[in-house]
């Protein structure tokens, strides 16, 4: 009777070999399984080497190659119509290099999916990106600062008044506040902090992926996607809201630059696409996105959510490219360039122009400048010709070179923000 209740024993043995139970014919024993199953995530299912995703296949590298070839030709072009016309250095210099990030995303990304199968490449080269688009930040902003005549020149308009408060548009927390020197210090620091922070955490995502301590989409506390995801958005959603406060503050002045469709584009380029990563590295976890199990393709953890990231970004760039012919039309800069015989910049000078504007000096010594404790005696350049008020509200047509008409207004940041 004991063997009949001991598990370990196997039916025929318990019931004996000339049992009519042990005998009669069924279904093979399943096994049993190892452990109780309490994830509640659902298991992604996977693909194997006969059934190769979408991302794997000639088609897909045909369709994003398409597509980023054709955004890197407009945008080329465009860069050159730039500096073919380069008659405003202070405002194309910036042009020029929010320009760049259409053929350093769309490059960046086709060749992280040309090297979709090794896992690791696609980290290092989204390394490069995360650092333009950091740059890509301060230009927008200092574009803004170059249109309306510089920081003085805005502040002449805007100084003392108060500040509209609104749930809406995220000021509701600036109640009774006005505008002040140190608002713009804000609105350029929180910018500034972005474009350190940004190449810091690609740094770090490599030293964590070369140790191994680093997966796209894994949320495991003892790796290091969870830390600098975390800071990341808080580092991009503070640069994003310095930006916005920027624009709701000088809307009315930027209204002739027609300021929106500049500003839906550099913010959808840079801060959508990164929630959008994070999206598709959910849903891979979430086993939305199947996984690869094969031994011939080492694909880790959220590879294959980068890869849909990067194919995505590869189509997404040549819409982007469409839209800021409009948003940064060079058009504008044209009649302004061309010399008395109607000829525009020589070769030389073109080439001048492109190592002038891919210069970040200016961004390190506006950094330097803009978190210095010396800042209670700001100074900052603006267009004031004998005492008379800047020109703020201005035309494409009649945007007016800086030279020796140039002074220097002193600014005192005794009001607080």
């Amino acid at each position: 009777m004991l063997r009949l209740w001991r598990r370990d024993v196997p039916l025929s043995e318990r019931l004996g070999e000339d049992s009519p139970l042990a005998a009669a014919p069924g279904p093979p024993p399943t096994a049993a399984p190892t452990g109780p199953n309490i994830s509640w995530l659902p298991e992604a299912p996977l693909l194997s080497p006969d059934q190769p995703i979408f991302l794997m296949t000639p088609a897909a590298q045909a369709v994003s190659g398409f597509f980023v070839w054709t955004a890197l030709i407009l945008t080329c072009h465009q860069i050159y119509m730039h500096l073919r016309f380069y008659s405003s250095p202070r405002e194309q210099r910036h042009i020029v290099r929010i320009l760049f990030i259409v053929p350093i995303y769309a490059f960046d990304s086709w060749l992280s999916l040309l090297f979709f199968t090794n896992d690791q490449y696609y980290v290092y080269f989204d390394t490069v990106r995360d650092c333009y688009e950091a740059f890509v930040i301060y230009n927008f902003l200092s574009l803004c600062y170059e249109y309306l005549g510089g920081e003085s020149a805005i502040m002449a308009e805007i100084r003392g008044k108060p500040i509209e408060s609104s749930c809406m548009y995220g000021t509701c927390c600036l109640w009774g506040k006005a505008y002040s020197i140190s608002f713009l210090r804000f609105c350029k620091q929180a910018t500034l902090q972005f474009c350190v922070v940004k190449p810091l955490m690609a740094i770090i995502t490599v030293i964590l992926q070369a140790y191994g301590k680093y997966k796209d989409g894994d949320f495991n506390v003892a790796g290091g996607y969870l830390y600098v995801s975390i800071i990341y958005n808080i580092s991009v959603s503070l640069s994003l809201y310095a930006l916005f406060l920027f624009y709701f503050s000088t809307r009315e002045l930027l209204s002739p630059y027609s300021p929106m469709l500049k500003f839906f584009m550099v913010k959808s380029v840079i801060f959508l696409s990164f929630w959008q990563g994070m999206l598709l590295a959910i849903l891979e976890k979430c086993g939305a996105i199947p996984q690869i199990n094969s031994v011939e393709v080492s694909v880790g953890e959220g590879t294959v959510a980068a890869g849909y990231q990067n194919f995505i970004i590869c189509i997404e760039m040549f819409f982007a490219a469409l839209a800021l012919r409009h948003a940064f039309t060079y058009r504008v800069y044209m009649d302004k360039s061309l010399d008395s015989q109607g000829r525009c910049a020589p070769m030389k000078s073109i080439s001048s122009s492109l190592k002038e504007t891919m210069n970040p000096g200016d961004m390190v010594q506006d950094a330097i400048h803009n978190f210095s404790p010396a800042y209670q005696q700001y100074t900052q350049q603006s267009m004031l010709e004998q005492g008379a008020p800047p020109p703020v509200c201005r035309t494409h047509s009649t945007v007016s070179t800086r030279g020796d008409t140039e002074k220097t207004l002193l600014l005192s940041s005794d009001d607080e923000f």
